[in-house]
């Protein structure tokens, strides 16, 4: 049973759904077809028996675009709509449902359905897809457009379908007012007075025969349905053969990359089975086709120019392309992790990539497009003669010069005594305990003194040495008191007690936060001498964890030994013994999204966490609360809470559950 929330949430959608349905098919979409899909998949995994989704097509409207009523006419085969794919692992999970020997692969045209229908090869009557069923009379109008046959030379009785499409020159010259080509083309056609059908070309991907006299059947197969079209004189869609789901993909992301260069709007492909299947295509949604859409949120560009980012001893390679837009933002650089993502993409210098945000915030590669097999004129010449060069890796630390050391999952520089590597640990210290007012120039400047060499300096700094950094010797001289110099004194005082997590992640092993540490913690690791004592085994068994991590966090605790002994045994730093599921908070989550007004987001959840509940960093169903000062934002989490029926709460109500629970 879904809750209040949730269903309120699911009707908006639905009501959304109808009215953008509505004004596409009146010829003025108010939205892009790939934020529709958004909300039309939203809706599918929220509530997939939605009586919304089942319907096809729009409820119909008698008036013309000018005024004045269209006649209702049947189709001779039911237009259903298509099952879409957003992205190739959408894609892929259809295909293995769908194993064909090849798919037949066609461009999916962004226009207006219509089906032409013909009485032993006379044009007679054309129809707008409607309700699937029977659509707008528009005969007199189509009679005008471009790539209409009106006499075929065979004795075809049938359907031809099509798309009434503007092209882009069109559109540029005379109909620019209008925010796109379909949109001008579906108000032109649904002129009562036909004017500007003219300027409009029909483009042709289906037929379906009819003829009950005996007469052989025109085409057997959906190739040969596509070589009869052309052969009778309609413009038609281009088509490719691809082996495997993986080469649709592949041909996919080409197609999107000349996209831009064709006269005409497309936003995606259909993909079917060579054999033609009647029974199938009479379904108000046919299984066996799928509608493979292009995204906002995909594009393909061409990598220029891979640099090394230098973060503490790991250099990480990020890739810089030809700038793409991705869900509204210009992007031209994506991280590639390490050594092995570029070996396991093929990628080189010069190479064509599908670059993806799909939600999230920082851009990624998601695959190459490798160039093999023949292609047609267009995707030929955009790839050939691509010149490619591997991607050089740097082998020597920039800081110390010593031999970088590659283990594929990582590149980094293996001397324990590097500056670099001990520079970046005592801001990640400051960062993650919190120290307030220790800024970077701070302790860049105690770093190159010396003063600073290790974690554990930081807390035998005195307000005399710190004095020197803040004031100059004629202030020194005059006895003036630095207040910098107390303030972070006061901050370094107060942040001798922490948790583990906090502890660990401070001491800066590559990829080891406080959330896996918790997990570790949440699994019996939930003292440093466990922690000390677990193998690379013990902790690859743990949840988050995996080979790689594992023993990345084994040696960085190794190496890190002394320093841990000298910080704990040394008394200096306090592990504070909290853990989740017994403070009064117990049971209970929270995650921080955007400004707090009291307090850094750092102390909200450092404050649920003392009282034994779990911070999350995003919206999950098993979330209690989302905290958020804009509560009634569209931001992706609130929408995400709304979905799943979580309470969303500002800050008072925030601070009046921990103080009602600390009291």
């Amino acid at each position: 049973m879904k809750d209040d929330t949730q269903k309120a949430y699911i009707d908006e959608l639905a009501e959304k759904i109808k009215k953008y349905q509505k004004s596409y098919y009146q010829g003025e979409g108010e939205i892009s077809d790939a934020e529709f899909d958004a909300l039309w998949d939203e809706l599918r995994k929220l509530d997939p028996e939605n009586p919304v989704l089942q319907k096809v097509g729009s409820d119909l409207s008698d008036e013309a675009a000018d005024g004045g009523i269209f006649d209702k006419s049947e189709h001779i085969i039911p237009m259903g709509s298509q099952e879409k794919a957003a992205n190739p692992v959408q894609f892929l999970a259809w295909a293995e449902k769908h194993k064909y020997p090849e798919y037949l692969v066609e461009y999916k045209l962004d226009g207006a359905s219509l089906e032409l229908q013909y009485e032993s090869g006379i044009f007679t009557k054309a129809v707008t897809r409607g309700d699937g069923h029977i659509g707008d009379d528009i005969t007199r109008n189509v009679r005008k457009m471009k790539g209409v046959v009106n006499y075929l030379a065979a004795p075809f009785t049938g359907g031809v379908r099509g798309e009434v499409i503007m092209s882009h020159q069109v559109h540029k010259t005379l109909f620019s007012d209008k925010a796109n080509c379909r949109n001008a083309a579906n108000g032109l056609m649904k002129r009562k007075n036909g004017e500007g059908s003219e300027h409009l070309e029909v483009i042709c991907y289906d037929a379906f025969f009819t003829n009950t006299m005996g007469l052989p059947y025109p085409f057997n197969d959906e190739k040969e349905k596509m070589d009869w079209l052309s052969s009778a004189g309609f413009n038609t869609v281009p088509v490719e053969f691809c082996k495997t789901p993986d080469d649709v993909i592949d041909y996919r992301a080409k197609v999107m990359e000349i996209r831009p260069s064709l006269d005409y709007d497309i936003d995606g492909l259909v993909i079917k089975n060579r054999e033609i299947d009647l029974e199938d295509a009479r379904r108000n949604r046919p299984d066996k086709q799928i509608a493979f859409k292009f995204s906002l949120e995909e594009a393909v560009s061409t990598v220029r120019n891979v640099i090394w980012n230098e973060n503490g001893v790991t250099y990480t390679p990020i890739a810089e392309f030809d700038t793409v837009e991705l869900a509204g933002t210009k992007v031209s650089r994506a991280s590639l992790s390490n050594p092995d993502t570029i070996k396991n993409l093929g990628l080189k210098i010069g190479s064509k990539v599908v670059v993806t945000k799909r939600g999230e915030i920082i851009p990624k590669i998601e695959y190459v497009i490798h160039e093999d097999g023949e292609q047609d004129s267009l995707l030929g010449e955009l790839f050939a003669n691509n010149s490619l060069r591997d991607v050089a890796m740097p082998e020597k630390c920039g800081t110390c010069g010593t031999p970088l050391k590659n283990e594929g999952s990582r590149l980094y520089c293996p001397n324990t005594a590097c500056p670099k590597r001990l520079h970046h640990q005592l801001e990640k210290w400051i960062s993650v305990i919190d120290i307030r007012d220790f800024g970077s120039t701070l302790i860049k400047n105690l770093f190159d003194s010396g003063e600073l060499k290790s974690i554990s300096d930081i807390y035998s700094l005195t307000e005399e040495r710190l004095t020197r950094f803040f004031l100059n010797d004629d202030s020194i001289e005059k006895e003036k008191v630095s207040l910098g110099a107390r303030k972070v004194l006061a901050s370094i005082e107060k942040s001798h007690k922490m948790t583990l997590a906090q502890f660990i992640a401070g001491l800066d092993i590559e990829g080891i936060g406080e959330t896996m540490i918790e997990k570790l913690v949440d699994a019996g690791y939930d003292s440093i001498e466990k922690l000390l004592a677990a193998s690379e085994e013990d902790i690859a068994s743990v949840y988050m964890f995996a080979e790689i991590t594992a023993k990345t966090l084994v040696e960085g605790l190794k190496e890190n030994e002394a320093e841990i002994r000298k910080l704990i045994d040394g008394k200096i730093i306090e592990i504070e013994q909290h853990s989740a599921g017994q403070g009064l908070l117990a049971g209970k989550s929270f995650c921080f999204t955007g400004e707090l007004y009291t307090m850094k987001r750092s102390e909200a959840e450092a404050k649920v966490k003392a009282l034994g509940g779990l911070a999350k960093s995003s919206v999950v169903k098993d979330l209690s609360y989302l905290v958020t000062n804009d509560t009634s934002s569209g931001s992706s989490k609130n929408k995400k809470a709304a979905q799943l029926g979580i309470p969303v709460i500002d800050e008072n109500t925030f601070l009046k559950i921990i103080n009602e629970k600390a009291e």
